[in-house]
């Protein structure tokens, strides 16, 4: 009888504790979403917003200033600011209250100062660099360092016009930055000491103001990032670089430098696909196509674009289509929509200025940088549809924090403000 209790006890018990082993109860957010890509997974969201837009559930002002965006794990947002000359993580619960502030590294203490990492985090840890390329792990729950690489004075690393601009990127037991320089291009550290795991070789390049992503090609784990000339391609387990073409010698007009401290800004981490690489920076350069080969020895130009230059709001691709903003100047920019395996156009439309883009459920959230103005919007390479917009009520300065989604809200930095809005049906 004993043993008849057992069996039927194990047999309503192990179903339980299997489901519970398979449930993913990690903590992770990063630059862009999950796979920087500007696509978020949320589902069961407003396919239109009220007129004045939607619920402003919580807002938190006075936060240390800063260009970055937003992650969310832990029932925490994390995001950086400046204070004085100094790079600083805080973080706020879900309601809009302030938990905690932590200084972690020199900020940039020329034009534009303020702070452009959005932190990655990992369950209880999170990385962040700083504007002079300190590279820190700080405890998630309590804001205490773990520990701090001075990374670009380590590897002797250069520096655009504007800083370290990198949100780093966790590959395993790695956290990956990109100094530069004569000594390296890009280092991996251990993600729980710090200590240096490998140094790739140097292309005597600048770092670019991008973050880099990961993708398993050849069931090889490659990080793709764009230097401020060349695309580079980088064994994520060795260092090694695979591939790097000249992006920057790729020009429809422009054959010098535009910035004396730099070859060009490129701003906007790569978007890959099946073998592909696209690339699109600002200020007339043009985009360009990339194609792989098989053995990932070499990126050949596929195809080149004049349309859609983006300054530094990102692009997403859906369906065969890449959705994004161009430059125009520093004021003006349009809103555009090009095909994939062309490069053809298919709209460019005039709204408000350029701005960032993100994407969910197949919409397209554009936030335009000058006035604050955010527009939900068809992904459709017909029209730039409009189906809702609202001005942002909060904060001073440019609008350059690109939005984030998390269970049904969407948040809005805007420099020294941070306001959540009920998007969820």
């Amino acid at each position: 009888m004993k043993k008849s209790r057992l069996v039927l006890a194990l047999a309503l018990i192990i179903p339980f504790f299997i489901q519970c082993k398979d449930k993913d109860t990690s903590e992770f957010s990063q630059w862009r979403g999950s796979e920087r890509s500007g696509i978020y997974s949320e589902t069961g969201l407003l396919t239109e917003w009220p007129e004045d837009g939607p619920e402003l559930l919580w807002s938190a002002e006075g936060i240390p200033p800063g260009y970055s965006s937003v992650s969310i794990a832990n029932n925490t947002v994390y995001l950086t600011g400046i204070k004085d000359s100094t790079d600083v993580l805080i973080a706020v619960d879900i309601q809009g209250n302030k938990k905690w502030e932590t200084p972690y590294g020199k900020a940039w203490n020329s034009s534009f100062p303020h702070s452009r990492c959005t932190p990655t985090v990992e369950n209880d840890k999170l990385y962040v660099t700083s504007g002079l390329g300190d590279v820190a792990c700080i405890n998630a729950i309590n804001g205490e360092i773990i520990w701090k690489v001075e990374a670009s004075k380590k590897f002797e690393g250069t520096f655009g016009g504007w800083g370290i601009a990198e949100s780093p990127l966790i590959v395993n037991d790695k956290v990956i930055f990109t100094p530069c320089g004569n000594k390296t291009t890009m280092v991996a550290l251990n993600k729980n000491t710090g200590e240096t795991i490998w140094e790739s070789e140097s292309l005597n390049d600048f770092p670019g103001y991008a973050s880099p992503i990961l993708t398993n090609i050849n069931d090889t784990e490659v990080i793709i990032n764009v230097l401020a000339n060349n695309l580079i391609g980088v064994n994520a387990n060795d260092g090694k670089i695979l591939f790097h073409k000249n992006y920057a010698s790729i020009s429809n007009e422009v054959s010098v430098a535009f910035w004396d401290d730099g070859p060009f800004t490129n701003t906007n981490n790569p978007i890959y696909k099946d073998y592909h690489i696209y690339l699109t920076s600002g200020y007339d350069h043009v985009g360009v196509m990339f194609e792989l080969s098989k053995d990932l020895s070499k990126a050949e130009v596929k195809w080149i674009d004049t349309t859609l230059d983006v300054h530094h709001g990102g692009a997403v691709l859906i369906e065969g289509y890449i959705y994004g903003s161009n430059w125009i100047n520093n004021s003006k920019g349009t809103w555009c929509c090009i095909d994939w395996d062309t490069g053809q156009t298919k709209y460019e439309i005039d709204w408000k200025t350029k701005g960032s883009i993100i994407s969910a459920e197949g919409k397209l959230y554009c936030y335009e940088e000058k006035t604050g103005y955010v527009a939900l919007v068809n992904a459709t390479p017909e029209s730039f549809s409009i189906i809702s917009s609202f001005k942002v009520p909060l904060g001073k300065g440019p609008h350059w924090s690109h939005p984030v989604i998390k269970d049904g809200i969407l948040y809005i930095r805007h420099m020294g403000a941070l306001m959540a809005f009920n998007i969820k049906k």
